[in-house]
């Protein structure tokens, strides 16, 4: 049970962060605080909750986006 695709692939990454430079480990932390601000940061503030704030049930919200998806100008 020990040579599963999943424990291969685990070891593989394990052993190659475990020895990677210094260097290399500070361009990680950068990437993942990169990554946490997009994901994270950016959506509380540039993408509010619109439909679940302005409408109380699903029906209410689907009908609103139907509407302005057909909604041809």
């Amino acid at each position: 049970m020990k040579d599963t695709i999943i424990n291969k692939v685990w070891e593989f990454y394990y052993s190659g962060f475990r020895n990677m430079s210094g260097w290399g480990k500070q361009v990680w932390l950068i990437i993942l605080i990169k990554l946490f601000i997009m994901f994270v940061v950016l959506k509380m503030f540039f993408f509010p909750d619109f439909l679940g704030r302005n409408f109380g049930t699903d029906e209410q919200r689907s009908e609103y986006v139907l509407k302005n998806l057909t909604n041809i100008k």
